[in-house]
């Protein structure tokens, strides 16, 4: 089953691409809720390079590390990769203007229900978007 999220980011897509892959501006974004943080980040960005974001509770209870491998790479257009278990991950940026439709599309997992995954992996791109509109 595949899931999909999506969000639209005012701002041009130089800034929207440079903050998806850039690890310091991943550090800033990257969680589904405050009392959560990416300490962490690392972006090797080419087919066959790796990615790698430690997601931690910030009371440090619990922690994560979020990776994989990009199999397709479209500069300011597609990324593709696959996470560690297997699955598979699209994200497009779509420019009109002077904003950027970002749609994340993913394999679900079986641990969290379908609703579970999406609510926290659109929380996660929220968070992404209120990062790059309030650096602009």
């Amino acid at each position: 089953m595949e899931i999909t999220i999506e969000a639209t980011v005012k701002a041009p897509i130089e800034r929207v691409w440079a903050a998806w892959n850039d690890p310091r501006a991943i550090e800033q974004w990257n969680a589904a809720s405050p009392d959560w943080h990416t300490p962490r980040a690392s972006v090797d960005l080419r087919e066959g390079g790796k990615f790698t974001a430690r997601m931690e509770a910030r009371d440090g209870s619990m922690g994560f590390d979020f990776e994989g491998v990009y199999t397709r790479i479209e500069p300011n257009r597609l990324i593709e990769y696959t996470m560690e278990d297997g699955r598979k991950v699209r994200v497009e940026f779509a420019a009109a203007g002077n904003a950027v439709t970002v749609r994340e599309t993913f394999d679900a997992e079986t641990t969290y229900t379908p609703e579970q995954q999406r609510e926290g992996w659109q929380s996660i791109l929220d968070s992404f978007t209120r990062h790059v509109e309030d650096r602009g």
